[in-house]
């Protein structure tokens, strides 16, 4: 709990990845993506209830050794191309139903994203309440070489650029500052999310974070998180 806002957190972690079979239970340093998340939620003290959202009996298995709530996922929300929101919308609802709870508040933990820091969570939370945002991402600069208006396009084996802009950008002074999703945290007002069904608006805020952070895809993601963690 922060300033008398109940705050639940949802660990998203299907078992159908198709970049690397059962990703979330792959091991950094002997823990699974699921245990190192699991275990970051539990040493944040402002949570007031932790699920983990799942359609794998493995990944279950996990989470109740990590002494994590479990929200079975239906078939319809275990598909690759069902949204984030469906899924944690589910998981809100029915815990609020069964355990007859309320929450003002709900933060979004993926696995995947193991080198999240608690205070720049916090801090998420902090920012929602006071300038009453309706949600608030965490974010990461983009390297100016990757910036959007530099990225082509291959359609037929010829290139286009990407942005219109593309063609009049000479030098690196051109390029304005860009921002990924780092994917560490989404937190959103619950009232916000049961209305509108989405994590976003344009009332929506953001953290910076400065420290080194990804978001696992590949198993070169897995070992550039344990050369950091060295």
């Amino acid at each position: 709990m922060i300033n008398g806002n109940k705050i639940i957190a949802v660990i998203p972690a299907r078992g159908g990845s198709k970049g690397i079979k059962l990703k979330n239970l792959k091991k950094i340093n002997g823990k699974s993506l699921v245990r190192i998340t699991a275990d970051f939620a539990h040493k944040c003290k402002f949570f007031d209830y932790l699920a983990l959202s799942t359609d794998h009996n493995k990944i279950s298995q996990e989470a109740r050794k990590c002494k994590i709530n479990i929200v079975k996922r239906p078939k319809k929300l275990s598909g690759d191309k069902i949204s984030d929101t469906k899924v944690l919308l589910h998981a809100v609802e029915e815990i609020e139903k069964n355990q007859k709870l309320n929450f003002d508040i709900v933060v979004m933990l993926h696995p995947t994203s193991p080198l999240r820091k608690i205070n720049d969570v916090r801090n998420c939370i902090k920012i929602l309440i006071k300038k009453k945002y309706d949600s608030v991402w965490t974010i990461s600069k983009t390297d100016p070489k990757f910036h959007p208006d530099k990225q082509l396009q291959l359609k037929r084996n010829k290139i286009k650029y990407y942005s219109k802009r593309g063609p009049k950008i000479f030098y690196r002074q051109q390029l304005g500052q860009v921002y990924y999703r780092n994917s560490n945290a989404y937190v959103v007002s619950k009232k916000f999310l049961k209305k509108k069904k989405t994590l976003f608006s344009k009332n929506t805020g953001s953290i910076v974070v400065k420290t080194k952070q990804i978001s696992i895809d590949s198993l070169e993601d897995i070992n550039f998180v344990k050369n950091i963690l060295k």
